[in-house]
């Protein structure tokens, strides 16, 4: 649910619009900070007021002044609320971290504080986990399973999450024009995060799909007309109606536990790296990273790749001679 700005502070408002407008951070990006900042600004009058019962707390008043006084204690105690009465996970409470400090440095550059007292916050330790992959088997197994009345349409937007590593919200912003094709390649321009663009070029099965699914997609009636992706009802098809799908078949190629849209991002930056060697500075690009760190979270080394390591070494065959001479026996 989005947060109601005007239940919010004059100074966080003013945050959310330079994030908007100034930064161009998209929709969802400026919702988070929303959220993170008044659930903080929350806990903190409620602590101040004595007040047990959030949903009573007005956050209006909260000033530049009321911002300067609070403390790194004040942020802690905030951080153990969250971990322990709501339970948020270590990354979800980083998260809510960099909100903190990104708007006292928006507070301190606007010259509301004299002083930004956030500077030196410590982040919650964060466990490195990999992202959760099909195999190539697995992938081909999927793919093999869709069918039914959207057989075209489904097998293109799964085609694509596999081979170009999108992101949900970019397959469904996608309109047919963003497609363009050349004598010796198709490329599609995708709009990612804080409305960046970035080019992808498609291979040979993502050129088929697409085709495929032209031939068959509706002309007559189509509500959103330059969208890629129809629904059923011959408007821009959602989200949550890809998400079904996706889960569906992944559930009908059992593969449903634990698997979901974004694992398919998570795949096909694996298979790229793993068969394709594609190195990582060319996956960021496709994959539409700020940072070459975060793309490095799926360059997952296979039991594979660590054999034909260890049998690429040039002591692989070596054996040591035996302590007596054969011969002199």
């Amino acid at each position: 649910m989005a947060v109601q700005r005007d239940l919010l502070p004059k100074l966080v408002r003013d945050f959310l619009l330079d994030l908007s407008v100034i930064k161009n951070k998209s929709s969802l990006t400026v919702e988070e900070y929303a959220s993170d900042l008044k659930t903080f600004i929350t806990f903190i009058v409620a602590k101040q007021s004595g007040e047990k019962d959030f949903s009573k707390v007005s956050i209006t008043h909260f000033t530049a002044d009321d911002f300067a006084k609070l403390s790194y204690d004040d942020v802690y105690e905030f951080l153990a609320y969250c971990k322990n009465v709501r339970r948020n996970s270590a990354r979800t409470r980083a998260r809510k971290l960099s909100s903190i400090r990104v708007f006292y440095r928006f507070l301190e550059i606007r010259h509301h504080i004299a002083q930004n007292p956030m500077t030196n916050l410590e982040s919650p330790k964060l466990e490195k986990t990999l992202p959760k992959f099909l195999t190539l088997e697995q992938s081909v197994q999927l793919l093999n399973c869709i069918d039914g009345p959207y057989r075209e349409r489904d097998y293109c937007i799964i085609t694509l999450f596999l081979n170009c590593g999108m992101r949900l919200a970019e397959l469904v912003s996608l309109n047919y024009n963003d497609i363009s094709y050349t004598n010796n390649s198709a490329y599609v321009i995708i709009t990612g995060k804080g409305n960046k663009q970035r080019m992808v070029y498609l291979n040979q099965a993502c050129v088929d799909a697409i085709a495929s699914y032209m031939k068959v997609r509706p002309v007559d009636g189509v509500v959103d007309k330059e969208a890629l992706f129809l629904s059923e009802r011959r408007r821009r098809i959602s989200p949550k109606t890809v998400q079904y799908l996706v889960k569906s078949y992944l559930e009908k190629a059992g593969l449903g536990n634990g698997y979901s849209v974004h694992k398919l991002r998570h795949t096909a930056a694996t298979l790229m790296y793993q068969h394709g060697h594609v190195d990582t500075l060319a996956l960021k690009e496709i994959l539409g990273h700020e940072s070459l760190a975060t793309t490095q979270i799926y360059t997952h080394i296979s039991p594979e790749q660590l054999k034909s390591a260890a049998d690429s070494n040039p002591l692989a065959n070596f054996k040591a001679k035996t302590s007596v001479d054969d011969s002199n026996e």
